[in-house]
């Protein structure tokens, strides 16, 4: 159930980090409370995945899963580049996710 928080954690994570751009450094006040929303709850859950978790693992996996996720909400949402090189380094940052979980001694 540890990494189903992370997971979560890492989602809302993506949702902040999205949202921050929204805000208008903090002058608007719907996405500001949007974004204070999933601040908190990702704050939550990856707590919650810290009790099975160890803390350097979890941290790792939750900004790479933020970073990686935010990367494609750019691209997606907010039309940044997609170049070749930048799509490479989501790759590589997704295959570090993955070898975090598979290397972890916590299940």
């Amino acid at each position: 159930m540890a990494w189903t928080y992370l997971l979560i954690a890492g989602l809302f994570e993506i949702g902040f980090a999205s949202t921050l751009k929204l805000t208008e450094g903090f002058t608007k006040l719907w996405p500001t409370l949007i974004f204070a929303a999933f601040v908190v709850s990702s704050g939550i859950f990856l707590a919650k995945s810290l009790k099975d978790i160890p803390i350097g693992t979890a941290y790792a996996v939750w900004t790479g899963i933020g970073a990686t996720g935010t990367a494609i909400v750019g691209i997606v949402v907010y039309k940044e580049p997609a170049t070749a090189m930048r799509l490479f380094f989501i790759a590589m940052l997704i295959a570090a996710i993955v070898g975090l979980k598979f290397t972890s001694t916590n299940t």
